[in-house]
């Protein structure tokens, strides 16, 4: 099965000539050329890797993979920008970017960061649990958790909470940014729901792994 990349420029020749070349390679390419266009693909599709440009009209790459971050999107992603400062590079990473490549640059070299990339996320999501404590485990690939072997039968949104603490262990998570993460765009998000979701999460893997921060979000405890 073919890998599908997303690609926001909006530099339409360089747009065209990444595509092009990627196609060639073997790649199913998606394109946008501004940030509302590309923020609505990303809610509707799956990629396997995202290439985005930084300074493009509406929303910029930096707050676009952000945002995704936030909603759990957790896709491989490397910036193509022509910015060079050390403190758009930190910027960059500190939105959720895996890699960062300088324009001008070459199309190999853009490919052999595509490759890594891709090798290294196919290794991490084949059949790797994560162990919250003794006897419960998450899987990864089948977004499951497991106590004593057996599925704990959490509801998809209660999962992607999970999925969420996990990735920011000891972090305290605000509020918004779980309303982001739970509910989509076209939903209303709800604090009695959260509470509920945080109750059965609790329930699951243990009360003391989730802590409530008053008035402002939870912390995740690691084993």
């Amino acid at each position: 099965m073919k890998s599908r990349i997303f690609l926001l420029e909006d530099d339409t020749n360089l747009s065209e000539t990444v595509t092009d070349f990627l196609e060639e390679e073997g790649f199913t390419v998606d394109t946008a050329y501004d940030g509302e266009e590309a923020e609505e693909k990303l809610y509707e599709n799956r990629y396997d890797m995202l290439l985005l440009d930084v300074n493009v009209p509406g929303i910029n790459g930096f707050e676009l993979l952000k945002e995704a971050r936030q909603r759990g999107v957790d896709t491989p992603a490397i910036f193509i920008t022509s910015l060079n400062a050390i403190e758009n590079l930190e910027e960059g990473y500190e939105s959720g970017a895996d890699d960062y490549i300088r324009k001008p640059f070459a199309l190999k070299e853009l490919l052999l960061r595509i490759t890594t990339l891709l090798k290294r996320n196919f290794s991490h999501k084949n059949g790797e649990r994560i162990e919250i404590d003794t006897g419960i485990e998450y899987d990864t690939v089948g977004n499951t958790l497991y106590v004593d072997g057996e599925p704990a039968g959490l509801q998809p949104k209660e999962l992607a909470l999970l999925k969420l603490f996990l990735s920011r262990p000891n972090e305290v998570v605000a509020h918004e940014t779980l309303y982001d993460t739970l509910w989509g765009y076209d939903e209303t998000p709800s604090e009695t729901a959260l509470r509920t979701y945080i109750k059965n999460l609790r329930k699951a893997i243990g009360k003391e792994k989730i802590v409530s921060i008053k008035r402002y979000g939870y912390k995740y405890l690691p084993k």
